[in-house]
């Protein structure tokens, strides 16, 4: 393997759109959610091994889930964790691992990518991982994938390709980036999907490390200068310490806006290879197996009668009975049930503000200690 392949696992996030199943204590990222016996972080890290050296791979991660981390993942040593106190979005992240790359291989060519998405054609994201990396070897660049679109998406940010919707092939082609969009409206969707020209934003990244450092030189130099200071401490006692008066300090950003919006020399390498960032339950069910009546069902006690076009997610054994519903979520987990409209699943984080306020945290942030736990809503009646 080239020893100069360097991969960065984003694994931070809460996943609170999957809730009940994603909790703070336990997110998704470290959940079987589609039923191939690995955790999403565990097929995101055996996916990269195939080209990168294991030892080359950083998982930067709350520092809250490092135990799972090296539960989940054996193959990695505890100095491969970077671990953040607080969240600071993707810039803060990328830029801490960029310093501790340095101090091991200036010449790294780096891979990021988040720790909770789905490739169903593994093969073919072989082929863009492989073409990715020998591109930023090879040429002064920040490369990007752009996502081929199979419908009017609203929930991602769209990425448009330079010089039109010609000679374009999918796996192969490179291009220019002409512009950065944010979520559109169903309208804008649509003419996004009809013009050809224009590429899901996958939140996946390649370059050279010494791309990537003057990137940040040129257009987030605070923060470049932040982690600069730390460079004695690096994979030493004292780096924990560090980063932890570091962080505060940090301003929150992602590295979209930061450097990608901004750079000028950014390419985009048009994909597609059944990828989904598996941010809603709604897109799981796009990504999931159904049966005649388009249901798809995770449990192997499950009876439904007169239901169409629905998720459902409960634990094995769980013995349930449904009749009539169509276009539905429901999920069980632990001491929770979510039945939800799929066209309402925006929802879902007022419904978990709403526990919170009522409930309090623990049914947000952490799983029941013991079976048939259920917490009491607090008294919030005026003491007289």
């Amino acid at each position: 393997m080239n020893q100069n392949y360097y991969c960065v696992i984003m694994a931070g996030g809460i996943g609170s759109r999957f809730w009940p199943l994603s909790r703070t204590s336990k997110p998704k990222q470290f959940l079987d959610v589609i039923g191939t016996g690995k955790t999403l972080i565990q097929q995101t890290f055996d996916r990269f091994t195939n080209i990168i050296p294991a030892e080359n791979i950083l998982i930067v991660t709350n520092e809250i889930y490092k135990d799972q981390i090296l539960e989940q993942l054996p193959k990695v040593k505890e100095h491969q964790v970077l671990l953040e106190p607080l969240r600071r979005n993707t810039a803060p992240c990328i830029a801490y691992a960029n310093f501790r790359i340095l101090k091991e291989n200036p010449n790294a060519n780096i891979v990021v990518a988040p720790s909770d998405h789905l490739m169903e054609n593994e093969a073919a994201f072989q082929e863009v991982l492989a073409k990715g990396l020998d591109f930023v070897a090879n040429n002064d660049a920040l490369l990007t994938l752009g996502i081929q679109p199979s419908r009017p998406e609203t929930g991602y940010g769209y990425i448009q390709l330079d010089g039109g919707n010609q000679d374009i092939e999918v796996n192969k082609t490179l291009r220019k980036v002409k512009t950065f969009t944010e979520k559109p409206d169903q309208e804008m969707a649509q003419i996004f999907l009809d013009s050809g020209d224009f590429f899901w934003n996958s939140g996946i990244f390649f370059w050279s490390l010494k791309s990537i450092m003057h990137a940040f030189d040129s257009y987030l130099p605070e923060v470049n200068n932040l982690f600069s200071e730390g460079q004695d401490f690096y994979f030493t006692e004292k780096e924990t310490e560090f980063i932890n008066t570091a962080y505060p300090k940090c301003k929150s950003i992602s590295i979209d806006y930061g450097v990608m919006e901004k750079a000028h020399n950014v390419h985009v390498l048009c994909a597609d290879f059944g990828w989904s960032d598996l941010g809603t339950w709604g897109s799981l069910y796009e990504h999931s197996a159904r049966d005649e009546n388009g249901n798809s069902i995770l449990g192997n006690s499950v009876f439904a009668y007169d239901t169409k076009n629905s998720l459902i997610n409960v634990p094995k054994n769980k013995l349930v009975v449904m009749q009539g519903l169509e276009d539905y979520i429901v999920v069980e987990s632990d001491n929770i049930l979510l039945i939800c409209k799929k066209q309402d699943e925006q929802k879902i984080k007022q419904y978990v503000n709403d526990v919170k306020i009522k409930m309090g945290d623990d049914f947000c942030k952490h799983r029941p200690k013991k079976p048939g736990f259920i917490q009491e809503a607090p008294d919030t009646r005026q003491k007289n």
